[in-house]
């Protein structure tokens, strides 16, 4: 199983890199461009132009190794990596629809706020309408640290399960606002199911495969968006992200690990949420410099450190791997 985990990373992180080599000169021939947001840091204005959409790169990267090393399972009637590569597949359609807006308008908005949301909505509960009703997850909750399953009616649980993975998807896209920020910060969530797969075991293997297969394709994709970035991932890639993710928890059958995997995701998102609402309240008060989070440190906030884009990939990547080493302590026990 470990051979083949590791067969899946290698496999993925190399046609990530050779692929980068082809699809990014095309993305700048075909002005595939992204366009910054006036309102934030000036200085950001330099990467205006920058090819968009790179999340392909991983994503072609994860599909690659769910449609090789995974089709024997496929033959056994083993399709888990096949139902959460397709659920991460229709939120990066939607982001492809928000990035092809962007590059027709040429500017930074896309579909509308309320078009997004709805799409997701129903991308998600189409999911876990699918997956509880062939059998792969349960209307129950695990609580991570404490051992006990939490029961819950099923309305409820997927009343929950909307909330967390469209939370989830759009948290992960604001994390993505610096060169490798969502990149590196989501290293160590994958790393997390692929150790979690070692853990439990043979009936996890097809799960593992796409984890292993998306980290590979995520290194592969850091090669060319680590500052300073050649590519971004635009929405294609954050949502398809964020859809893996979410898809990952549920079919582990342990969402409430979110809470502490997802720290990083969490704060980017609370910061815009808290900064949006106190401004509305204050008539025009802020509490950070700028949100998300990330351009608050960017920005000095706080403190008046200026934080660099290395120093805060560094800082955030740091962080997501002590708190996926906490939730791996907290749910190994779960299957055991």
């Amino acid at each position: 199983m470990i051979i083949k985990l590791i067969t899946a990373f290698v496999l993925a992180f190399l046609f990530a890199t050779a692929f980068g080599k082809f699809y990014i000169p095309w993305l700048e021939k075909e002005k595939a461009r992204q366009e910054i947001r006036k309102e934030g840091p000036t200085w950001h204005q330099s990467k205006s132009g920058t090819p968009t959409m790179g999340g392909v790169m991983f994503i072609l990267a994860a599909a690659l190794v769910c449609l090789t090393l995974g089709f024997p399972s496929m033959l056994h009637g083993r399709f888990a990596h096949i139902f959460v590569l397709g659920f991460a597949l229709v939120f990066g359609a939607i982001g492809f629809l928000d990035d092809w807006e962007k590059i027709r308008k040429k500017q930074n908005l896309g579909l509308s706020a309320k078009s997004k949301f709805l799409l997701q909505l129903t991308a998600a509960l189409v999911f876990i309408l699918l997956m509880r009703r062939l059998g792969y997850i349960r209307t129950d909750l695990f609580i991570p640290f404490s051992g006990k399953v939490l029961h819950i009616p099923e309305w409820l649980y997927f009343v929950f399960a909307a909330f967390v993975i469209v939370g989830t998807v759009n948290a992960v896209n604001l994390t993505d606002g610096l060169d490798g920020l969502a990149s590196g910060t989501s290293l160590p969530v994958v790393l997390f199911f692929v150790v979690l797969t070692v853990a439990w075991g043979q009936n996890y293997l097809e799960l593992g495969l796409f984890a292993s297969g998306l980290l590979g394709g995520l290194i592969g994709f850091l090669v060319y968006n680590f500052n300073p970035a050649k590519v971004f991932m635009g929405d294609t890639g954050s949502l398809f992200l964020g859809g893996a993710v979410a898809a990952l928890a549920f079919a582990f059958d342990i969402p409430l690990v979110l809470v502490t995997l997802g720290i990083i995701y969490i704060v980017e998102a609370l910061s815009d949420i808290i900064q949006v609402g106190y401004f509305k309240l204050s008539h025009g008060k802020r509490i950070f410099k700028m949100a998300p989070f990330h351009h608050h440190l960017e920005m000095g906030g706080w403190t008046g450190k200026k934080w660099k884009e290395k120093e805060i990939f560094v800082l955030f990547t740091g962080i997501s791997l002590v708190f996926a080493i906490i939730s791996f302590i907290g749910v190994y026990q779960r299957f055991l």
